[in-house]
């Protein structure tokens, strides 16, 4: 009973601390010589960016 109720407040947190903003977002990068170019693999957009440091904000258009 513990290991279940440790799970769904486990949940609870992560739902409430998880970044709406980016929550659809898979970046993946595509390192350079001096920085990456970042590829969302979920709505197509693209960026240039430090390497090893994913964008934080999401670049996809809203409606």
């Amino acid at each position: 009973m513990v290991i279940v109720l440790g799970l769904i407040v486990a949940f609870i947190l992560v739902a409430l601390f998880s970044n709406r903003a980016t929550r659809g977002c898979r970046w993946r990068e595509y390192p350079g010589e001096d920085h990456s170019v970042w590829r969302c693999a979920f709505c197509g957009e693209q960026t240039t960016g430090p390497r090893g440091k994913p964008p934080k904000l999401c670049l996809r258009p809203r409606d």
